[in-house]
């Protein structure tokens, strides 16, 4: 017998979102250079209450959703299960992800839309713990426009009195089997034009409550809430600075590897990897900005796997990290210390390397070198150092 799933969340993301714009669907767009798709994703998996998620998508999006799953799982391995294929409408796509998650069925799922992927963790508690007091529940917030239902075929109605009114939002919590059990009875109905999985569980009889929803989880769903969701994210970012640095003796060899360029050298450097002094400094840099130890704690000399390996490496991951967290990197500023080699011809093709792994302009790079004036270990030609700084912006760490 498969084991239950305490929390599963079921990501809706097999829409088109025509209305947003652009060459793709908005749940592929970039705010803040992550994909809306991926925000939500890591939204529900820092919310850390959810157990796995299934994420429904469209069948032409494969390769997108398999680049931001790959991502995700340097994570949290185990959090995505293997995508759900969703149907012409929503309601058929939830049914699917429903039916997928069946194979081992959690008690309580959360159906949320890619669209909002400003969801807190607080409200993600919050559907929880509703949805094991009342079986059903759905996230809403106050009316503040004045809303009027209009007659058939008319333009005349009535004012309805808002105090009574919420715009409902997801995630929408629900017991698993009696949300299974409503999707299947609206499709043997000949159902399919729900829009809100709330409506659904009302139609089969279910009471649905309503719990406190966030102004700040809003839909995307037009150009202009890209823009507002830009604003956003830049107002609540935290600005985060690390500093790195790192020695080398030099030793036999006839180079040195510097941000990742190979550069001509009478002697070569004492090193487990390849010795980059300053893709070590820029990767303990990171590493400081995001408070997660250093070099040696992620790749230890002691293991072998690491002899001889490429610096590059190192600096790729520390920047996997920071995205992964939802980090930018702003800014990074290395300065080379050494009597020899002499890297001033070198600083445009290191500069581009250090951009190219990092995935950034090369204007937001900076290297300098110095001497140290005869002084010192490297003053005596015996080694070499780099000292970094990086400059990151990161979402704020929430607490719950």
């Amino acid at each position: 017998m498969p084991v239950a799933i305490k929390t599963a969340a079921l990501i809706v993301a097999a829409g088109r979102g025509l209305r947003a714009g652009g060459e793709l669907p908005k749940q592929y767009q970039l705010i803040g250079g992550m994909s809306v798709l991926e925000r939500a994703i890591r939204a529900l998996l820092e919310a850390r209450s959810v157990t796995q998620a299934i994420i429904v998508i469209h069948p032409e999006d494969r390769e997108r959703y398999e680049t931001i799953a790959a991502r995700v799982c340097e994570a949290s391995r185990d959090f995505l299960l293997p995508p759900a294929f969703g149907g012409p409408t929503r309601q058929t796509s939830v049914r699917a992800g429903l039916e997928a998650l069946a194979k081992a069925p959690p008690e309580i799922v959360l159906i949320h839309d890619a669209a909002r992927p400003f969801v807190s963790a607080a409200l993600v508690a919050r559907a929880i713990e509703a949805a094991r007091q009342h079986g059903a529940a759905v996230p809403g917030v106050p009316v503040n426009d004045t809303i009027r239902r209009l007659n058939s075929g008319g333009p005349y109605g009535e004012t309805l009195p808002r105090d009574s009114l919420r715009a409902i939002q997801t995630p929408q919590a629900f017991g698993f089997a009696s949300i299974r059990d409503a999707h299947a009875r609206a499709a043997a109905a000949g159902l399919d034009a729900f829009t809100d999985d709330g409506g659904l569980a009302e139609w089969a009889g279910l009471n649905v409550h309503v719990f406190d929803g966030e102004a700040e989880n809003t839909k995307l769903s037009l150009p202009a809430d890209f823009d507002r969701a830009a604003q956003h994210l830049r107002a609540q970012a935290e600005t985060r600075t690390g500093l790195g640095y790192d020695v080398h003796a030099f030793g036999a060899g006839n180079f040195v590897m510097l941000g990742g360029v190979k550069i001509a050298h009478s002697r070569g450097v004492v090193a487990h990897s390849d010795g980059d002094v300053l893709l070590h400094a820029l990767t303990d840099a990171v590493l400081g900005a995001l408070g997660d130890g250093d070099i040696g704690t992620h790749f230890p000399p002691s293991d072998p796997r690491w002899r001889d390996a490429p610096s590059r490496l190192f600096f790729e991951d520390a920047v996997t990290k920071a995205r992964n967290r939802g980090g930018r990197i702003l800014h990074l500023d290395a300065t080379v210390i050494c009597e020899a080699p002499r890297i001033g011809a070198h600083r445009g093709a290191i500069r581009a390397s250090i951009a190219a792994i990092a995935g950034i302009d090369e204007g937001r790079v900076s290297v300098k070198a110095t001497t140290s004036e005869k002084l010192g270990f490297t003053g005596r030609g015996e080694g070499i150092a780099a000292q970094a700084i990086a400059t990151l912006e990161l979402p704020p760490i929430e607490e719950i």
